[in-house]
């Protein structure tokens, strides 16, 4: 096996790089972490082989991969099941339904992730109300999710998938901040947000939130 070294944010906020660093976790996978500095720039030195120049970025030998989902797939697909954990359910109907979650949440919602940023997660919390689009993107959230949760497991399928991470970050923004939750919904967000390989990611050390 190569050498995996993983590029993040140097304030681990980003929740795309928390995705990427669960999946090595759950993949069971030794890899490196390595930091960024986003406000020098610093994804475009030389050394940085990422074509897009964003993190996270997956470095493998001599090859790069930047981008959370193309990351995780690519794992998923280089270390396959039953050598390693899945990342992804083997149902195929499943296995769309979780990859579809992770692009919703990652092109929708905007005005939460705006007012509810992840760095509310790790340092202050928010300490404004919600605006009207915000509140309507709540809404549109809550209407989907809580019939894909309505069995009360702690997972969206039977086992956990990638996808359960992105979500509960999701739900996470609201909760953190305030905004009241169903008991399912709650239960499902707080459970994921200790599962270990994510605890692993929220207990690693964080500075300023300007760097």
């Amino acid at each position: 096996m190569s050498e995996l070294t993983l590029y993040v944010d140097a304030n681990y906020a980003s929740p795309w790089a928390l995705s990427v660093f669960v999946a090595l976790e759950e993949k069971q996978l030794p890899f490196q972490l390595a930091t960024k500095l986003l406000s020098k720039k610093e994804t475009f030195d030389a050394g940085f082989g990422a074509r897009t120049k964003k993190i996270p970025a997956l470095r493998r030998g001599d090859f790069w991969l930047a981008e959370s989902m193309a990351i995780t797939e690519y794992l998923a697909e280089s270390f396959p099941f039953p050598e390693h954990p899945r990342l992804y359910p083997e149902n195929l109907e499943e296995r769309a339904m979780c990859r579809e979650v992770q692009l919703w949440l990652r092109t929708d919602f905007m005005p939460i992730r705006q007012e509810r940023p992840t760095s509310t997660l790790y340092f202050a919390r928010a300490s404004t109300p919600l605006s009207a689009d915000a509140l309507e993107a709540t809404k549109k959230l809550i209407d989907a999710v809580e019939p894909l949760l309505a069995h009360g497991r702690p997972t969206l399928f039977a086992q956990w998938c990638i996808a359960d991470v992105d979500l509960a970050v999701m739900l996470q923004r609201l909760n953190l901040n305030g905004t009241p939750l169903a008991p399912k919904l709650k239960a499902y967000a707080e459970a994921n947000w200790a599962r270990p390989s994510v605890a692993k990611w929220n207990a690693l050390p964080r500075g300023n939130t300007q760097l």
